[in-house]
């Protein structure tokens, strides 16, 4: 994928695959921090334990009649090849959460793309669905504090 936006919209494809309602995406550019952060939440199925040890591995899948499911394992290698990381986080009946980490500045960072564009798509095609998004440029670093709730 050639931008970070595609990787979203993947991404909110399997929220909703997951029966998600209500569909959460932060991104935080903190420049002096060298920092962007992509963050999406959903309130889907979640994935149980052995589920979620294996949903970064290229090839596995839950979805019927894929031999692979590459989203997730793509989007954590945008990360890592840019100097970051990605944390999943899910439970059953309680959803998931994906936080990435990106080294703003690192040259093999893909471009964000148009994310508003992206979730406005997505809002048009599924009404039914709650979406909310939220993208700030964070102009002072965070502290210690702050770092650990964002």
């Amino acid at each position: 994928m050639q931008d970070l936006a595609l990787h979203v919209l993947d991404l909110i494809d399997n929220s909703l695959r997951a029966g998600a309602t209500r569909v959460s995406v932060r991104v935080v550019e903190t420049p002096p921090a060298d920092r962007l952060l992509v963050e999406i939440r959903d309130n889907g199925r979640g994935m149980d334990r052995k589920t979620l040890a294996r949903a970064l591995d290229p090839f596995f899948t839950t979805k019927p009649g894929k031999p692979v499911g590459m989203g997730l394992a793509l989007f954590a290698q945008a990360a890592r090849e840019s100097g970051g990381h990605l944390e999943v986080e899910s439970s059953p009946g309680r959803g998931t959460s994906l936080r990435a980490v990106f080294v703003r500045s690192h040259p093999d960072r893909k471009p964000l793309g148009d994310i508003s564009g992206t979730l406005s798509l997505l809002a048009e095609a599924h009404p039914q669905v709650a979406f909310d998004f939220d993208y700030r440029i964070v102009e002072e670093e965070p502290s210690e504090a702050q770092t650990r709730r964002s």
